[in-house]
Parts: C-alpha cells; structure tokens; sequence
C-alpha cells in the first residue's frame, strides 16, 4: 500500500486527474485544457471542475478563462483557487500567472524550483472536492511532467492524460515521444486530439486542409490510442479565449457577474462556436474512458 502524502491528503477529494499533453509547442494545447474544463464543467450542474497551469515559464490558462490580473488569496487552509465562474465556485483554477506582479514577467526557475511550485500547488491549493482537476502541462516531456508522476504515484488510480497534435508531420513525431512517456510512466491516454486540422470558411462552408488532414487519427489507430476527435481552426473561438473576460470585467462591461452555471458569460459565449458541438463531442468519448476509482473520498 502506498504510503500517504500531502499531495495525497490534499487531493484525496479528487475524483479524476486529467494531465492534458503535446509533444511541441504551437499546437493548441492550452486552449484544449480551457475547452476541456469549460465542456467537463457543463456536462452537468453538479459537477465540479478545477484546472491547474503548471507551464511556468508560458502561463496562458488565466488570459484563456479571462482570469488576468486576479490575485492569490490565502487562507487557513491553503491557497484559494481563483473561480472562473464566479460565486458558483465550480470552475477553479491557479496558475503561476496569477503569483506575477507583471504578466510580461518572465520565470526564470531551474528544474528544482520549478518542482517546489508544483508541490505547492498541488498540496497547497485548496481545491476542495472534484471531479476533474484538468492540468495543462508545458510541451515536451520535462521536469515538470517528471514532478507531477512523482508527485501523483499515490494517486495512479485516478490519472490519465490527452495528447494533442496538429496534423503537421514534425508535430506527428514529437506526439509520439508523449505517447512513449506515457508507457514509460504507465500513464493511461483517454485519447488523442488533432487540433487545427483545416480551415472551415465561416460564409460558404468550404473546408480546407491547412497543413495536412488525418494524421492524428493514423497515429492513433497506429498505436491502438482512441482517436477523441479533430477540431478545425475556429477564429470565433480564437477570438473569444484570447479576449476573454471573468466575471469582474464582465459587470464592469454591464454583464451580471456568475452566480451558477447558467449565467456563466464565458461558457455561454464557447457555447455559440462552432467548436462547441465538436468539443462537447470529444470531452462524451473522454470521459467514457475515464478510470473508474473508488480511492476518492468525496
């Protein structure tokens, strides 16, 4: 049996770990972790989702939930997570983005610090009861994907991962050097994602293969991964998470800010992409595959 830790203490609450992987850089990664959360969140009024950034030197989740420039609250039992919808408090999220005095402040950490922060925030952070903590990890396979296996062996029961591609060949190979970190560190894959797989005009409908088309899901019947889904480059979409506002922009904009679900203004906008229905799609296949466990305590 393996022994107890504060990471484990502190999670033991946490039903499902989703660690949301690419092999490089530039493929969407980041914005997959956001819709991931936002889709988990909105697959029913219960849930309760939270979504970790441990891309320490390239924090992008608190501008993609309209997050910028929240403070870090403490309390007596640990760092509050800031909630992206609000007073409902089912959607939390921390990220070393939100510990800079400047968002153009660069992090500059060693291997050993960087595996100090994410001890911190996963023991630290009071995340209270979950069931999807998403975590959204830098490209490649490197201290920080080492730190959080270290960190989460207790919890091996209730971890699994996605890998995103894009369907270039250079992006094809360096997903397989996830998928083989994966195996060396028995970690499960729900699925694989081909992001930006082609251009769909908004006016006529017309589809076109940007780089190239059906790579991703090649590579996964190759390697007898499930093939989650591949999802078009959506410029509404883009819009919305590089632009988006929380709820303390929103009432300053006029727009109530979140008390629950329904009037969560940055999952209603999501709700009206064209990606949505491709998404919700992706995240009912996910969580069909999601390790069953019965070591959470709820």
């Amino acid at each position: 049996m393996t022994s107890e830790t504060p990471v484990s203490r502190r999670l033991k609450t946490v039903k499902h770990i989703v660690i949301v992987l690419s092999g490089k850089g530039g493929v969407g990664k980041s914005s997959v972790s956001a819709q991931l959360a936002l889709s988990l969140y909105a697959s029913s009024p219960d849930v309760r989702v939270g979504i970790l950034d441990v891309d320490l030197t390239g924090p992008s989740i608190p501008r993609m939930l309209g997050l910028d420039g929240y403070p870090v609250h403490q309390s007596s039992e640990g760092w509050v997570p800031v909630y992206a919808d609000g007073t409902a408090g089912r959607l939390g999220c921390m990220s070393v983005g939100f510990l800079l005095k400047k968002k153009e402040d660069s992090v500059v950490w060693r291997g050993p610090k960087k595996n100090a922060m994410i001890r911190q925030f996963l023991g630290d952070v009071r995340w209270g009861t979950l069931d999807y903590l998403v975590i959204d990890t830098p490209p490649g396979t490197s201290d920080e994907h080492l730190s959080l296996m270290e960190h989460l062996a207790p919890m091996q029961d209730r971890l699994s991962s996605v890998i995103v591609t894009t369907p270039q060949a250079v992006a094809l190979t360096d997903a397989m050097k996830c998928i083989s970190f994966t195996r060396a560190v028995s970690l499960p894959v729900l699925g694989l994602i081909e992001n930006m797989s082609g251009y769909v005009c908004p006016c006529c409908g017309e589809f076109t293969p940007i780089f190239s088309t059906g790579g991703g899901k090649a590579m996964a019947e190759k390697e007898d991964l499930t093939f989650l889904g591949s999802l078009p480059v959506d410029t509404e979409l883009v819009t919305l998470l590089d632009a988006a506002e929380g709820p303390a922009q929103s009432s300053q904009n006029g727009i109530s800010s979140s008390t629950d679900g329904d009037s969560f203004e940055l999952l209603l906008r999501y709700q009206r992409t064209a990606t949505w229905p491709l998404f919700k799609a992706i995240v009912q296949k996910a969580i069909e595959s999601v390790p069953v466990s019965d070591s959470a305590t709820v």
